[in-house]
């Protein structure tokens, strides 16, 4: 089974440490200084330390071994892990909505600069760490850590929001422009809806997953051309390949010559198990079943799982 690597656990810790120190920096902020944006940034925040701790706690249940109960191990708890965070995105959406068409209708306070360079570095703040958890997520493959990049993600926009929000208010004060005090709740209702399809997009990937969808086509073919590539392999009947937490399960029916013997077959297959292991680190299990090929008769086709048979 692929298991998390050490960094990857550690960028989760960091996530989580700068989440927790934001969400206090933008409610105290907005606190202070009557910012309806940046408490509404900061409530969103106070989400992503929940989805953080749940992003840790899934990475190490996705670590242990498999058991009687769960004999192809844990990995799937990053995945209802990823689609935790899609549903606190989701509903920080919907309350960023609610704030900003709150502030829309009430009455408005002046806006201040400290509030304003606490949403600038906030974003600043997010970029980085956007950056960081990303590039880790892909080079380890880690679920849980390319939820936590889309939920930073998400927070970029937010706090630029709300950051051109407080801006425009800001300056509509200086100026004496009474319209600019809509800038901020406009601003908020706009990037609400990016969050909502950001949050939409992993729900829709994590599901997929725990629904047993299979990997893109594009790898599949890889994964037929490893087979194929044993010239004992006259024909490949059915492939199939799902992921599993960090790492990728395939099955596969393939044709060998009915000449061979048990043993040769079995030397093949796993042979064929080895190669693509090691092309394919994250491959955690190759399950092989043998059909005989005649050379001088018709290919009869099995008929399990009809629909996935390759013409």
């Amino acid at each position: 089974m692929a298991r998390e690597n050490p960094k990857a656990v550690k960028a989760a810790w960091i996530s989580l440490i700068s989440n927790f120190f934001l969400t206090l920096i933008k409610i105290v902020c907005g606190l202070f200084f009557r910012s309806t944006a940046l408490i509404a940034d900061g409530v969103h925040n106070g989400g992503d330390v929940i989805g953080s701790i749940a992003a840790i706690g899934s990475m190490k249940l996705s670590n242990h071994p498999a058991d009687r109960d769960h004999p192809y191990g844990h990995g799937k708890a990053e995945d209802v892990s990823s689609a935790f965070i899609a549903i606190i995105l989701i509903g920080a959406a919907l309350f960023l909505v609610y704030d900003a068409i709150k502030v829309l209708l009430g009455p408005v306070s002046a806006v201040s600069v400290w509030a304003l360079l606490a949403a600038v570095v906030s974003a600043i703040w997010k970029w980085i760490l956007y950056v960081y958890t990303y590039k880790t997520a892909q080079k380890y493959r880690s679920k849980s850590l390319r939820a936590a990049a889309s939920d930073h993600l998400a927070d970029i926009f937010a706090s630029c929001a709300a950051a051109v929000g407080l801006g425009i208010g800001w300056a509509g004060n200086l100026l004496n422009m009474p319209g600019a005090r809509f800038g901020d709740p406009v601003a908020g209702i706009v990037v609400s809806f990016l969050v909502l399809r950001i949050a939409i997009i992993m729900i829709i990937k994590s599901t997929n997953v725990l629904m047993e969808s299979s990997v893109p086509e594009d790898k599949q073919e890889e994964y037929r051309q490893v087979f194929l590539s044993f010239p004992e392999v006259k024909k490949i009947d059915i492939l199939r390949a799902r992921e599993q937490g960090n790492g990728v399960l395939i099955d596969a029916q393939i044709r060998l010559p009915a000449s061979l013997t048990i043993q040769e077959g079995d030397d093949i297959t796993e042979a064929i198990r080895r190669r693509m292991i090691r092309k394919y680190p994250y491959v955690d299990e190759v399950l092989i079943h043998i059909n005989p090929w005649y050379a001088d008769r018709e290919v009869v086709e099995p008929d399990s799982v009809p629909d996935l048979k390759k013409k």
